[in-house]
């Protein structure tokens, strides 16, 4: 299936969020993830399902200085 990450269209088997951050290698701690325009909580990134066509935002936080 095809979806878009960060504007980048990607190609993927079905998975949930929790299965795409993973597989990125992504720390879950500072991130927020936007699907389709909709903040998805974490506690629901294992049982929400990525369906093609989907927009998704993977937004890192930072600190600094």
């Amino acid at each position: 299936m095809e979806i878009v990450v960060n504007g980048e269209r990607e190609s993927l088997e079905p998975c949930t969020i929790a299965d795409l951050v993973m597989r990125r290698g992504l720390d879950a701690g500072s991130l927020v993830v936007e699907c389709n325009r909709a903040i998805v909580k974490q506690e629901q990134w294992p049982t929400t399902r990525l369906q093609a066509g989907d927009r998704l935002e993977l937004l890192s936080f930072v600190g600094g200085g």
